[in-house]
């Protein structure tokens, strides 16, 4: 009989590609736990291993007014953390709550009062959705759910410093879909009821609110209209502008209007508000992000006349480009990365002959990545009133630019001093400051900060001490943003992909990380700041950009595969600090190709000279990546009209027990196969849920016909679990994991060694199923609930990489999964693999702490908890140890210092010496500082006792 628990959820997850209510993700958070309550995983420890110094976006900061070495952080996906030493520590409380993602906060600092509203404000491509308010009345250590679950991202929480019941939130909504529930809420009673008092339309939300501090009766909103889908972006709209209240909030009138200078209609985009003072003028500024385009007039200003530049090629006809000078269309090839091949006289012959058109020149450059940067929006813009928005006005002349090219979205702070309005910071690429109250800008991009900015706190008291947050953590500077601190202590990074080598000193771990590049590192780093002393950190930037996915050649453990987003692929040198661009291009006169933002990459598991790369088609390559041949059609549905890269390969997989069987999955649900190295593909995504992001496909590690695959749905506002498995090579597909949360699934990983256990990562966590996928179980002793994105396991050691997309990287060791994950498991104990005995163990070190071994011994219980017997026994079989223990059903972790009991210390000490060379000092065993004795070099047992049964585990001291 199945639990309750377990039919509830079952009832629920029955229609695909819905948008998923909240009471259903509700019910995932309880199905979450459950899994993780009576997991017997639940004893695998997992260890975070870095890297931290790069660090992961910010949401939002809230500083202490009358100590600003005090201040909490959210992050967008790892959660809110608290420093109380200017950021030289930090403690986290978050973790165990159903979502990680942090939009804004605000604490009543007289009565310490935490308000968090969930959800990322930014709306970037990981972007997650929130579950609503939450409040703590005691510093953190314990949270209350206060509603507005269906509000998914909020933008601004204000708490009246009067009184703690009171607060307003600025709620976004769904990014993924219309709904209602978004607008300005306000609460009187602590969040027991809201009462929605700002409500535009179901697609547009309120993503700022400033209080005049002065008079607090009044405030400002700002409403965004917004919807993401998979295939375009509707970034700005009629919807988005600036809105007072004089009433505390109860009431609102809209105060931008064409008629007072605010731009107004389909290119208002995001807004960010701030209130300063001079005297008694207040001065209230709004930025906007306008994506309203710039005039034919304004581009020419833009450039240099002389220069031939794709947006005046645009417009151009045949006859005007043929009139132009030869080295007009030199410059315009080698500035755009033509092929050299392609030379003035070729084209323009091409050109006269009506075989490429003005149109195919503009076209061949036109992918994802360029339109990033080069569509002529205005962009950043910084307007202000005195007049309550009767009347608003440009702060500055020109336009800003590089400030926010097309992804104004991703930010919208700006941070204007509270008693001079003339002191100004905005957020964007990079960040800018003005003193001259907005006229001329200047960069505040010092070295040691990050380019991206989210959020600044100015400093009332001394103005030049700001605290800022970016997409690389957290930064503080007392001189204006000249120079600046890291305070990246927190174990924060927000991975995409992850790789392993099999390094002879140590196996290292690769990963590429949402705007922070790809970096390389040993497995067994462990956080601190001993490196600072150093001065080297163990981890190493391998290269930048967003870093995308990771291949390592197994045969040199040196030749590295790494990227930034849509397609741009190198090979790496790491020995020479060389790299080598890959990716393939276009001919001149074809369309683009269609590359992912996280384009899938491999190398193949029998010839590790061939590697694959996917765009809206396969290319593959037979000397590692110099040249490519295209071995597919368009394995997509073709593309859709848009802004957002779309109709794009996901994920690539080749069978490591059969040469060219191919796998290929697309973020518009199709999934082909090719038996034949790509001379034929099949259609094999019948039966599937159709038009979900295909996340994964993984062909099995121990049997060709097995194949796995999971969809997600996310980018749908759908929050399902889609695993799925077939055996005969994708013809026919059974769901496995049906009791897995209501959480979109990321990646699935077939164990090497053992094809019955099976990892899941999920945008709330790590899953894993010991029978083959019929039943999955948490995984979280020492693990958050972080959004996992990736996975990995280092055959050699048996160690599970995890690769999260907030909090960095995850290592357990698996061994005695992969032992125990059989249909009749029996007792079973795993030892440490390598013990080292140091005459230092029990004594007191520089900080006058006492050395102790760290090991540790692990159980596997079938059935449930049964009390237990650890024996530590000496060659000959003399038990040296005992430990009464008590066992949880599954693993269990038993940590083991290395001690043993002191009477047979003497019987130790003549066996060491028996034979000895008496030229040499006789082995000496005493007992340590501290009083204890500790095990010498040599061969033991250790063996585990449960009701008569017994298991052993060799293992050595050397």
């Amino acid at each position: 009989m199945l639990p309750l628990l377990f039919l509830t959820f079952l009832c629920t997850c029955v229609s695909a590609q819905k948008a998923t209510p909240a009471q259903v993700r509700a019910q995932a958070y309880q199905q979450r736990l459950f899994l993780q309550e009576k997991s017997p995983a639940a004893g695998i420890e997992f260890t975070n291993i870095g890297p931290t110094v790069m660090s992961g976006r910010v949401s939002d900061i809230a500083v202490d007014p009358a100590d600003p070495t005090h201040f909490y952080v959210g992050y967008a996906s790892g959660g809110l953390w608290e420093t109380k030493d200017n950021g030289t520590t930090f403690t986290p409380l978050f973790d165990d709550l159903p979502v990680m993602t942090i939009g804004a906060l605000d604490v009543n600092w007289t009565t310490k009062a935490i308000y968090v509203g969930t959800g990322e404000v930014n709306s970037s491509r990981s972007s997650y959705a929130g579950n609503g308010v939450y409040r703590s009345t005691d510093g953190g250590r314990s949270w209350t759910h206060m509603g507005l679950d269906e509000t998914h991202h909020i933008g601004r929480v204000i708490v009246d410093q009067r009184d703690q019941s009171t607060v307003w939130v600025a709620a976004l909504g769904h990014l993924y879909g219309p709904n209602p529930e978004r607008g300005v809420y306000k609460t009187t009673n602590g969040g027991q009821t809201w009462t929605k008092t700002l409500f535009i339309n179901d697609s547009t939300g309120v993503v700022d609110i400033v209080r005049d501090p002065r008079r607090p009766n009044e405030l400002f909103a700002a409403s965004w209209e917004r919807e993401r889908k998979a295939w375009d972006f509707k970034e700005s709209g009629k919807g988005s502008g600036v809105w007072h209240s004089t009433d505390g909030g109860t009431n609102w009138n809209r105060i931008s209007t064409a008629k007072s200078g605010f731009p107004t209609g389909e290119g208002g985009g995001r807004i960010g508000l701030a209130i300063s003072y001079e005297d008694n003028q207040r001065y209230l500024f709004a930025s906007l992000d306008n994506y309203f385009r710039k005039s034919a007039a304004e581009l020419a200003k833009d450039g240099d006349e002389d220069n031939l530049t794709k947006n005046k090629l645009r417009g151009m006809s045949k006859a005007d480009f043929l009139e132009l000078r030869p080295y007009q269309v030199q410059g315009f090839l080698r500035a755009n990365g033509f092929p050299r091949d392609l030379s003035v006289d070729s084209l323009i012959a091409r050109v006269t002959r009506d075989e490429v058109t003005t149109g195919q020149l503009v076209e061949y450059l036109e992918d994802a990545n360029s339109l990033l940067f080069d569509t002529p929006v205005k962009g950043f813009e910084l307007y202000k009133t005195t007049t309550n928005g009767e009347k608003w006005e440009r702060t500055h002349n020109d336009y800003i630019p590089s400030l926010y090219n097309t992804y104004g979205y991703y930010f919208g702070d700006i941070a204007v001093h509270p008693e001079n309005p003339t002191l100004i910071y905005a957020m964007g690429v990079p960040i800018i400051k003005s003193t001259d109250g907005g006229k001329t800008w200047t960069g505040a991009n010092g070295d040691n900060v990050h380019a991206d900015h989210h959020y600044l706190w100015i400093n009332p008291e001394r103005p030049d001490h700001i605290i800022n947050g970016n997409d690389g953590g957290v930064n503080i500077s007392y001189d204006g943003g000249k120079n600046w601190r890291k305070c990246n202590a927190p174990p924060l990074g927000q991975f995409y992909g992850i790789a392993v080598d099999n390094h002879p000193d140590g196996y290292r771990v690769y990963g590429g990380l949402q705007d922070n590049g790809t970096w390389v590192g040993p497995h067994n780093y462990r956080a601190g700041r001993g490196w600072e002393q150093s001065g080297h950190y163990p981890y190493k930037s391998l290269f930048g950009g967003d870093g995308m996915q990771v291949e390592v050649d197994p045969r040199d453990n040196n030749t590295v595969y790494v990227g930034y987003q849509y397609g741009n692929y190198y090979r790496v040198d790491q020995a020479a600090d060389t790299s080598t661009f890959l990716t393939p291009k276009h001919e001149l006169g074809q369309r683009p190709y269609r590359w992912n933002w996280q384009s899938p990459i491999l190398i193949s598991p029998h010839n590790p000279d061939v590697f694959y790369l996917g765009s809206n088609v396969l290319h593959r390559s037979v000397n590692r990546g110099d040249d490519f041949k295209t071995i597919s059609k368009d394995l997509t549905a073709g593309g859709r009209k848009g802004d957002v890269a779309f109709g794009t390969l996901t994920t690539i997989s080749e069978s490591p027990k059969q040469p060219n069987l191919l796998y290929v999955g697309s973020d518009d649900g199709r999934i082909h196969r090719s038996k034949n190295g790509g001379a034929e593909w099949d259609r094999i995504d019948d039966g599937l849920p159709q038009n979900l992001w295909i996340s994964r496909v993984a062909a099995g590690k121990h049997d060709a016909n097995v194949v796995y695959a999971t969809l997600n749905g996310y980018r749908n506002d759908h929050f399902g679990s889609h695993v799925y498995k077939s055996t005969d090579m994708g013809d026919t597909w059974v769901k496995i994991g049906n009791y897995l949360p209501n959480e979109a699934v990321n990646v699935i990983l077939e164990d090497p060694t053992n094809p019955r256990l099976l990892f899941v990562g999920t945008d709330h966590g790590l899953y894993v199923s010991m029978d083959g996928g019929n039943k999955f179980v948490g995984m979280n002793n020492g693990l958050p609930a972080v959004a996992v994105h990736d996975l990995v396991i280092q055959e050699k050691e048996k160690d599970l990489i995890v690769g999260t997309h907030g909090r960095s990287l995850y290592l357990a060791n698996i061994e005695i999964l992969q032992t125990a994950a059989v249909e009749q498991p029996g007792l079973t104990l795993m030892g440490p693999s390598r013990l080292r005995y140091s005459g230092r163990y029990g004594s007191r070190d520089f900080n006058f702490e006492i050395r102790e071994p760290e090991t540790k011994f692990q159980v596997f219980l079938p059935g449930g908890s049964a009390g237990a017997k650890l024996m530590i026994k000496s060659n000959d079989g003399t038990t040296l140890f005992t430990q009464n223990i008590e066992l949880n059903g599954g693993v269990t972790t038993i940590p083991y210092d290395m001690s043993f009991e002191g009477r047979f210390a003497g019987m130790l000490e003549n066996k060491a010496n028996e034979g000895r060379d008496p030229a040499k000092r006789p082995v000496s065993i005493k007992a340590a500082e501290n009083g204890k004795f500790y095990l010498r070099p040599g061969k033991y047992k250790a063996v585990i006792s449960v009701e008569g049964t017994e298991a052993t585990a060799e293992f050595q001291v050397r």
